[in-house]
């Protein structure tokens, strides 16, 4: 997609709307993960874009399908055409054909709270409906090549992404990785959308040139939205390296060799954090299928990182050296 220089910038974003919808609301074009998306809903973590046929149509209003009672604050349903979604202190969100997210927000709730299900979960799913390879991760492109960053929460993901921008190289997506596994010359990684949510630590122990830093959404979230305005990769890059992310006492690249790559894949794949229950229909074999060919096709690597903000250049350089190489992992 082409880029936005100030010069365009103005007049793309009047362009990208167009009369109210049903709710009232202003409907408003982007694009994200390759696709054009209409949206009644103000999402600025998103680059705007002309009016087209849409991919994804987003809509608010009430919700015509009976949804289960919440449990603990939240409660989901999955269909194979449809996929329900509600949490006590956002709204309801129903996905649709794997094209429409219909949004019951809780009243007065604003946009930025809607934002962060429906820019995580919510469309995590859609794209997994949509035969997308799915990862709770984050991911940089280096030159032609790419470095997945997976583990559990807390390991690092987004400021080791953070450091490879801080070094000069280019944010793919934050969070939700979207893996296009159906390309004859291997799996590609589908950009997002040019943000990363940082911890206040990291972003000032690692600054990024021409970041936005975009208010704090509620207390209870302890990351801050960064919006790049450099440093964001538009086009698809092909999948070369999974790293899964340890804290240890040294930088070190080691193979996770046998079934612990596939394991480690299946874990960190974001349709499995809502259970067994998401994998309706045929979507069950395909996921299973999506994770073995990637990690066959790539593998899965374990990434040491050093305690210490201080010291995550020497896993930066560690990636660097690894992807240069250009050596099929073990």
């Amino acid at each position: 997609m082409m880029s936005i220089n100030g010069s365009l910038a103005p007049a793309l974003r009047q362009n990208s709307a167009e009369p109210v919808g049903k709710s009232g609301r202003e409907r408003r074009f982007y694009r994200a993960y390759g696709l054009t998306i209409r949206s009644e809903v103000a999402l600025p973590e998103l680059e705007a874009t002309a009016p087209a046929e849409p991919d994804i149509v987003i809509t608010v209003g009430p919700i015509d399908h009976p949804g289960p009672q919440l449990v603990a604050g939240t409660a989901f349903r999955f269909e194979p055409a449809r996929q329900y979604l509600a949490w006590e202190a956002v709204g309801a969100f129903l996905i649709s054909d794997a094209r429409r997210i219909d949004i019951e927000p809780v009243p007065g709730i604003d946009n930025q709270l809607i934002a962060f299900p429906l820019l995580g979960p919510v469309m995590a799913l859609l794209l997994h409906q949509r035969g997308l390879l799915v990862l709770h991760a984050s991911a940089i492109a280096v030159g032609g090549r790419s470095a997945i960053f997976m583990g559990d929460k807390g390991a690092g993901k987004s400021t080791t992404a953070s450091a490879m921008i801080s070094a000069g190289h280019r944010l793919l997506t934050d969070d939700v990785v979207a893996v296009d596994m159906s390309r004859p010359d291997g799996p590609v990684i589908i950009p997002a959308f040019p943000q990363l949510k940082l911890a206040a630590d990291a972003a000032a122990a690692i600054p990024i040139r021409q970041a936005e830093i975009r208010p704090q959404a509620h207390p209870a979230i302890d990351k801050a939205q960064h919006r790049l305005h450099g440093g964001f990769a538009r086009g698809a890059v092909a999948a070369t390296r999974i790293y899964i992310l340890q804290r240890r006492d040294r930088a070190a690249i080691s193979p996770h060799a046998g079934p612990g790559a596939l394991s480690a894949l299946i874990k960190f794949s974001y349709v499995t954090r809502f259970g067994r229950a998401a994998l309706v229909g045929d979507f069950a074999a395909m996921h299973l299928r999506q994770c073995a060919g990637l990690a066959n096709r790539i593998g899965v690597h374990r990434l040491e990182v050093p305690a210490g903000l201080n010291r995550i250049g020497e896993a930066v350089a560690l990636i660097e050296r690894d992807l240069a190489s250009g050596n099929r992992p073990e």
